[in-house]
C-alpha cells in the first residue's frame, strides 16, 4: 500500500474485498458497520457515505425561510402546477 492523504494505491484482496486504510476512513467519517453506498462510473469505483437521519436533520439548513413565505410559496408552486 503506497498513501498519502488523498490517494491510496492497494490491492484488492483473495476474496475480492477491498479495506481502506484507517486513515481514509477516518477522513471519510466511516464507522464500522455503517452502510456505504458504491456506485460504477466508467472505469472509476465510487464510495459515498450514507448519512442516517439523525445526520441529515442535525445539518443546519441553507435558506432561512418564514412561516409566511413559505405558505406564499406553497400556495403559488400548487397554482402554477394545476394550470
Amino acid at each position: 500500500m503506497t498513501a498519502n492523504t488523498d490517494t491510496i494505491i492497494l490491492k484488492i484482496g483473495s476474496k475480492g474485498e477491498i479495506f481502506p486504510p484507517k486513515i481514509i476512513r477516518e477522513k471519510l467519517g466511516f464507522k464500522p458497520n455503517q452502510p456505504i453506498l458504491l456506485f460504477v462510473h466508467q472505469d472509476q469505483l465510487i464510495v459515498r457515505k450514507l448519512y442516517s437521519i439523525e445526520e441529515i436533520l442535525n445539518v443546519p439548513p441553507k435558506t432561512k425561510i418564514s412561516y409566511h413565505a413559505w405558505k406564499q410559496f406553497k400556495k403559488d408552486f400548487i397554482k402554477e402546477y394545476e394550470s
